[in-house]
């Protein structure tokens, strides 16, 4: 091959390289994911990629808070618009019973103490299908005490929608008779545990085992895949006294869980036996 010859190749060689490493930009993609006939949402996917955990503190003489939750929500565009909603209308609504009580306690001449509200979202699994998410919420309005409450919530990637897990399953009612033996006995464990014996009166308003369905579900999943595992969380009051806390009661999914499942949501399922 002769030097004149190489010596045409050569720019044209680079020229092609330069093209084919040439990346696209994330405007681009926006774009492409923008055109007619392109998948419903995948303008906002695109525009979420990479978004960071959102973390909101605030704190000064009125109020305390703070409303954080991971980076796997927010790069789901819906779902972190429907937590920034929550978060506001939570804030706001700190904010006007913060005032009001501040106000009262100008009128009568008591001390006002700052109330607060403390929200976390944290990650409970991430599957091919689901986003769960887990809330511990910690909050203050001026009593004696605060208070401990918790919050579920399941994104389905499928539906592109909120779920609560209990939806996963055919009724309330067929979840709590297929958990409800073993709940019932790891919250005897839970209590022993604690050095309490469940009161034996059954007038006592925490002699009965509450149906599970009616507190807080996370599901979760031991292989990223399948869940296989979920904890029932339950706040102060329900089954105890204040002083006796909060309780986190694990259950692993059984064969008798994904029988009541719909048939949607079945083969989302992993039971243990």
């Amino acid at each position: 091959m002769t030097y004149r010859i190489i010596a045409a190749i050569v720019p044209v060689m680079l020229l092609v390289t330069g093209c084919s490493e040439e990346k696209s930009t994330k405007a681009d993609r926006v774009a492409a994911a923008s055109v007619p006939g392109a998948p419903w949402g995948g303008a906002k996917d695109e525009m979420a990629k990479g978004a960071p955990a959102s973390d909101v503190r605030e704190s000064n003489d009125l109020v305390e808070f703070a409303y954080s939750y991971p980076k796997e929500a927010a790069r789901i565009p819906d779902l972190a618009k429907f937590l920034d909603t929550d978060r506001q209308v939570k804030r706001e609504a700190l904010v006007a019973a913060a005032q009001r009580d501040q106000a009262a306690s100008a009128k009568g001449e008591f001390p006002y103490h700052a109330h607060s509200h403390l929200q976390k979202w944290l990650r409970v699994t991430d599957t091919p299908r689901f986003l769960s998410l887990s809330a511990e919420i910690e909050t203050y309005m001026g009593g004696a005490h605060g208070m401990t409450s918790f919050d579920t919530l399941l994104w389905d990637r499928n539906k592109r929608a909120r779920l609560k897990p209990v939806d996963l399953f055919t009724s309330p009612a067929a979840f709590d008779a297929a958990v409800r033996d073993d709940f019932c006995a790891r919250i005897k464990q839970a209590k022993a545990a604690k050095g309490i014996q469940a009161p034996d009166e059954p007038d006592s308003p925490f002699s009965k085992c509450p149906p599970a369905s009616t507190q807080t579900i996370w599901v979760g999943s031991s292989d990223g895949r399948y869940l296989d595992r979920m904890t029932i969380a339950i706040a102060p009051y329900e089954i105890g006294p204040f002083a006796e806390g909060s309780y986190k009661i694990n259950l692993p999914v059984t064969a008798a869980l994904v029988r009541v499942a719909k048939p949607d949501f079945a083969r989302d399922f992993l039971p243990i036996n």
